[in-house]
């Protein structure tokens, strides 16, 4: 069993109640039934997560809009696991998908995972989702620095120059000038 599915199984396993139900989700092989949880009407979110967490990894496009439904939740653990089993699912609506996430306004709060995997993906959206999300966030006192913050280290990641300007404009940032200089560091490095 793959560390992060073991990862999931243990945090859900309370939710769950360890139940019948539950160890049933975690046996099954037929990606029909775990189809099936993704619709079927009344399925606690716990049984979700996991069919869609085992679709995803394996591939099933079925559970792209479980999965990209979870990776804007307001637990940051199943973001991470939706964006874990997304980066997998390799379905090529997911970077439009995490891009309209990130640079969503009313929902910043939630974009650090949709922001770190873009920055996986490495997809043609992935550079200017996260120029307008940083953009954004420069304000004085912006409360998501770390959102803005992973936006910085991604766009140091994918190296490329039309990161430039907002990176320098992020110098200024207390607490993201270091990270920003050394991405900008990486963009020069490329360039050179």
């Amino acid at each position: 069993m793959d560390e992060e599915l073991r990862s999931l199984i243990d945090r859900l396993a309370e939710e769950a109640e360890e139940s019948a139900a539950y160890e049933h989700l975690i046996g099954v092989e037929d990606p029909d039934v775990l189809a099936g949880v993704l619709t079927e009407p009344g399925q606690p979110l716990w049984a979700r997560e996991i069919a869609a967490f085992r679709l995803g990894c394996g591939g099933d496009r079925r559970a792209f809009e479980a999965l990209v439904l979870l990776l804007n939740h307001r637990d940051s653990e199943r973001c991470v696991s939706a964006a874990y089993a997304l980066a997998r699912l390799a379905d090529p609506r997911t970077a439009r998908a995490a891009a309209a996430l990130a640079t969503n306004t009313l929902r910043t709060a939630y974009a650090l995972h949709p922001v770190r995997l873009l920055t996986e993906l490495r997809a043609p959206e992935s550079v200017p989702a996260l120029i307008t999300t940083l953009r954004g966030l420069l304000a004085p006192g912006e409360p998501h620095w770390r959102v803005a913050l992973a936006c910085v280290e991604g766009l140091g990641q994918l190296r490329d120059a039309r990161a430039a300007p907002v990176l320098r404009a992020a110098l200024a940032h207390p607490r993201l000038g270091a990270a920003a200089a050394a991405s900008l560091s990486r963009l020069e490095q490329r360039t050179s």
